[in-house]
């Protein structure tokens, strides 16, 4: 966490993240590389091991430019190691006038004004309005020994921060197909929702969208090991 003057924090992204990824992941491509001609002998010898013609030919190899390349593709792969899990590392800016999220290239802005409460639920931070409906529900990276500089970060720019987490956690209900307390439209948002957890990255994407889609129908959703939970707003 940082902190730029007494203007605003930021939480992810910091100088220590950059240097361990940016400075280690080349260093280890850069290693892996080196010896990549002596792993390609031993996997040579291996009956399971695939990729076979290309392996024996890094291996059979005496030549300094196929050392030079397997060496330059681990540094470079390492660099796009570290891009990628920089990209998917949750940036969060805190200032006394919004509050700034920024995963994978995607911002999502919160103004001051509209939030009632902040707390974390689990590995979420969740910013509420005064109808107690969902304005951001965003997954951090931090530490759990560092959740304490979440909340002094948000207490700090004049948030209102619950430490017990999310005054309304116990109006949570399972949901099930054709709940007949949810309306047909966000039962029919759900059981869309309820396809996307064993989708990889599309589901992700497919599970934040439709979130945002059950929130428009006054309902908000805590997703616990690839259930739904749902409240009425307000």
């Amino acid at each position: 966490m940082s902190t730029n003057s007494a203007t605003k924090t930021v939480i992810g992204h910091s100088a220590v993240d950059k240097l361990v990824l940016y400075g280690g992941l080349p260093l280890l491509g850069l290693a892996l590389g080196y010896f990549l001609p002596r792993i390609a002998d031993w996997a040579i010898k291996q009956s399971w091991v695939p990729w076979r013609r290309p392996l024996e030919f890094i291996a059979e190899s005496d030549s300094w430019w196929v050392a030079a390349i397997c060496i330059a593709i681990g540094v470079i792969g390492g660099v796009l190691l570290a891009a990628m899990a920089l990209e998917d590392t949750l940036k969060t800016t805190i200032s006394t006038t919004e509050v700034e999220f920024l995963k994978n290239q995607k911002t999502t802005r919160v103004s001051r004004e509209k939030v009632a409460l902040a707390f974390l639920d689990g590995k979420e931070i969740v910013l509420q309005d005064s109808r107690s409906a969902e304005l951001a529900r965003e997954k951090h990276d931090q530490f759990a020994s560092e959740s304490k500089k979440i909340a002094d970060a948000f207490r700090g720019h004049g948030y209102p921060w619950s430490d017990a987490g999310d005054p309304h956690g116990s109006e949570f209900r399972r949901w099930v197909e054709d709940d007949p307390d949810v309306s047909p439209a966000a039962n029919a948002v759900l059981r869309a929702r309820s396809k996307a957890f064993d989708q990889g990255d599309k589901g992700k994407a497919d599970l934040r969208e439709l979130r945002l889609e059950v929130a428009k129908l006054g309902y908000v959703i805590r997703d616990r090991d690839k259930k739904q939970y749902w409240r009425a707003v307000g």
